[in-house]
């Protein structure tokens, strides 16, 4: 065996050892917190809940899901919990292969895009959900009892969590863009009325047909891009200001 074989062996077995400290993190979380589990289905629930007309519930169509959704869930909860140190096993295992200006750059991407990830489900859970939710109470017919399946009402839930999270990564993905040299700060700016264009496109998708849930995700989303404009152009005047002068 010659050292590229050894060294590739090697790399493998220190990702199978990171992988799974990383799900005995994970599992180890969930069952911690299997006992709480219909409660934090129902903490999951309550924007829902809050906006039902008095005695409104949710209901359960198949016969499993009263357990298997809150455990589904949980799990999930588990996950977030445990976030941080995957991406620390993650970033022990390629940070000895970066050079040193990868490093300063990596890492406050990898925190920025956790923390933003967690600011729009946030954003969703508290601001969104009860939005989305009173508007659809507000226009049920009469006569018409709303009672949602918790596994469909899991399903949106995750759906939205999933949309708003990739959403607020627009900041760290400007970065990176400018940074890379896919394009510049200066088009970035050109297209800015196309942005805030697509923003409205985006709110109509992802949010019911009115003009206040369409302006919630639309305007903190050109915000965001703003954002990511303004702290590409801070560093990419930094990295001009830190290039050595070349003489003859």
């Amino acid at each position: 065996m010659d050292d590229s074989q050894a060294t590739f062996i090697t790399h493998l077995v220190e990702l199978r050892e990171r992988v799974l400290r990383a799900l005995l993190a994970v599992v180890l979380i969930f069952v911690g917190l299997f006992h709480w589990s219909n409660q934090i289905y129902s903490l999951l629930a309550r924007p829902l809940l809050r906006t039902l007309p008095k005695g409104g519930q949710l209901i359960a169509t198949e016969v499993t899901a009263p357990f298997f959704v809150p455990m589904k869930v949980t799990l999930m909860a588990a996950f977030l919990l445990a976030l941080p140190y995957v991406l620390y096993q993650l970033w022990a295992f390629i940070a000895p292969g970066l050079y040193i200006h990868e490093k300063r750059m990596a890492l406050p991407l990898v925190v920025a895009s956790v923390l933003l990830f967690f600011c729009g489900m946030s954003f969703a859970y508290f601001i969104v959900f009860p939005v989305v939710f009173g508007f659809i109470s507000s226009v049920t017919p009469t006569g018409v009892a709303m009672m949602t399946d918790i596994g469909k009402y899991l399903d949106f839930v995750m759906t939205l969590f999933l949309a708003f999270g990739v959403t607020f990564e627009v900041p760290v993905v400007v970065v990176v863009l400018v940074r890379i040299g896919v394009v510049s700060v200066a088009k970035l700016r050109e297209i800015r009325p196309y942005v805030i264009v697509a923003s409205f496109v985006v709110g109509a998708i992802f949010t019911p047909p009115d003009v206040l849930s369409q302006t919630m995700l639309a305007v903190p989303l050109w915000l965001l891009y703003e954002i990511g404009v303004l702290v590409a152009s801070v560093m990419m005047r930094r990295v001009a200001d830190n290039k050595p002068v070349v003489t003859k």
